[in-house]
């Protein structure tokens, strides 16, 4: 089975994003089943999904498994649904790693409000959380970057009615984030890393 695997590079004035070192980590394995690709993408909005999209096609892959930060959340959290929404906040000091802030913008003028996982996210947390891992469903992917990616994904399997298995996981901070930040909720690398194959796994071995 062909997975596409991506992660995302730095963003909001961190010098870590966890998901960088996991994509690193999950290259290096061998899965029996599975032959992994793996893609950086940048934290800028549409860039993201251009450059998705255009490894999905050289890639051909049978599943994309996007892996985000969600610096804050104590589990590995398979997200559920995509918003056909960009936004950063008016009151938030945030931006993308090009500048933009984009607010009430969607993702695509000709889309549904919503498109939904096509990952089994139900089975993916229940063997996470049979190996003692943190892990649940989210209900909101946000309205950054992640949730631009996510979105993007799911529309252009939509349009072309392609057999792909394809979704968005947010990892919480690692523990190197939180040795600057005492108070954030955090992982290990190790933990984050037995998760991804968890994943990777359940796509391989469906029950």
């Amino acid at each position: 089975m062909k997975i596409l695997i991506t992660a995302f590079e730095p963003f909001g004035g961190d010098e870590i994003n966890p998901t960088q070192r996991l994509l690193e980590d999950i290259a290096k394995e061998s899965i029996q089943g599975a032959e992994i690709h793996t893609l950086l993408l940048p934290v800028v909005f549409d860039a993201c999904s251009e450059k998705l999209i255009a490894s999905i096609e050289s890639v051909q892959p049978d599943a994309v498994v996007c892996c985000g930060l969600a610096s804050g959340r104590t589990s590995i959290t398979p997200e559920q649904i995509a918003i056909n929404l960009k936004e950063v906040p008016k009151e938030s000091a945030i931006a993308d790693n090009n500048g933009n802030r984009p607010y009430n913008e969607v993702v695509n003028p000709d889309g549904p409000d919503g498109l939904f996982t096509r990952l089994p996210v139900r089975q993916m947390v229940e063997a996470m959380q049979q190996q003692g891992i943190p892990a649940s469903i989210s209900y909101s992917a946000g309205t950054f970057i992640c949730n631009n990616t996510m979105y993007a994904l799911l529309d252009y399997i939509r349009l072309h009615d392609l057999p792909i298995a394809g979704g968005f996981v947010h990892f919480p901070a690692s523990q190197d984030m939180a040795a600057h930040k005492p108070s954030l909720p955090s992982l290990s690398h190790e933990t984050m890393l037995l998760g991804l194959k968890v994943i990777v796994g359940t796509l391989i071995r469906p029950n």
